[in-house]
């Protein structure tokens, strides 16, 4: 069993957790408690700090400290996962089903024009409230790509349809919401300048969507420890796997070889040759390999990527 970042467990609890970390460690899955189910059998949504207070005080077991990432996170054995919710399999539940809602139909149609360009459903899927089948009338489409050929392919063909009228770009107010929800350390006008050009996002019916990658990656297993909060400017050298979760980019440094990044905010932030400046927590493993993370914790406050040129 494979599990793969943008991919929700339940368990028997009653709770829901989004997967945050490709595999196991300790024979655990990591991840980060989002829903609670109530009562009723509807799904209610936590945010971080009642989501450690919720496990701290009743769930302690869930509580978990990666030796791998050296820090805190949630985690659940996998006896204890009641229900895997993969984004492939819930698409390929849409595409066969005959009834949809309203944001079913809008998911459908986007992906109905990427089949027209001849790109593959089945590398698909799709994550957020969609997923859990928690969406709403103001819901966005998550979508999820796992090859990265197939995930700049769509890239382009999302910034053709835009320029076709076919698909349209985000609107003041939808970046400006984007902008509040992310809560991150750059100003407005750096957000928006950074994130249009990524054409991973756009609006279909009026209602935004997202594209996303995640691409196994399992060759990286060493430990980590962090050495405190950095801030540096750098070239970037090397972004094959800008857009991956977590993105990685290579930078010209003497003692610090990489970036990985772990909140989306930053992912695919900036190309080979650009002149960038990071803010994140400088992290050594056993054979003295240093990168910086950004995004250590789930909501990122301090750590950023900004393009300076």
């Amino acid at each position: 069993m494979n599990y793969l970042p943008k991919s929700f467990i339940e368990t028997a609890d009653g709770l829901l957790f989004a997967i945050v970390a490709e595999g196991l460690e300790a024979e655990k899955v990591r991840c980060f408690l989002r829903y609670v189910r109530h009562e009723n059998g509807q799904w209610r949504k936590v945010q971080t700090d009642e989501a450690n207070d919720l496990l701290s005080q009743n769930y302690p077991d869930y509580c978990f400290h990666s030796t791998e990432f050296d820090a805190f996170l949630h985690a659940v054995s996998v006896e204890q996962i009641a229900k895997h919710h993969r984004p492939q399999q819930r698409l390929k539940q849409l595409l066969e089903k005959s009834l949809h809602d309203e944001i079913e139909n809008d998911c459908l149609s986007l992906c109905r024009l990427f089949e027209q360009t001849e790109m593959d459903l089945k590398h698909f899927g799709v994550t957020g409230s969609l997923l859990i089948q928690q969406q709403k009338e103001s819901s966005d489409i998550d979508l999820v790509c796992y090859d990265i050929t197939v995930f700049h392919q769509c890239r382009a063909v999302v910034g053709d349809l835009i320029e076709q009228n076919v698909l349209a770009d985000l609107s003041e107010q939808n970046w400006r919401e984007s902008y509040d929800r992310r809560d991150c350390d750059l100003s407005f006008d750096e957000y928006v300048w950074h994130e249009q050009r990524k054409a991973n996002k756009g609006l279909i019916n009026g209602r935004k969507f997202d594209l996303s990658l995640v691409e196994s990656n399992n060759t990286n297993n060493n430990v980590y420890k962090k050495l405190g909060a950095t801030i540096l400017q750098a070239v970037v050298t090397y972004a094959t796997r800008a857009f991956c979760y977590p993105a990685e980019f290579e930078i010209s440094h003497a003692t610090i070889q990489s970036v990985v990044c772990f909140t989306a905010t930053y992912v695919g932030q900036a190309i080979v040759g650009e002149t960038v400046e990071i803010s994140g927590q400088l992290e050594q493993d056993e054979f003295g390999n240093q990168r910086i993370v950004v995004g250590s914790n789930r909501e990122a406050r301090g750590e950023y990527i900004k393009v300076l040129n």
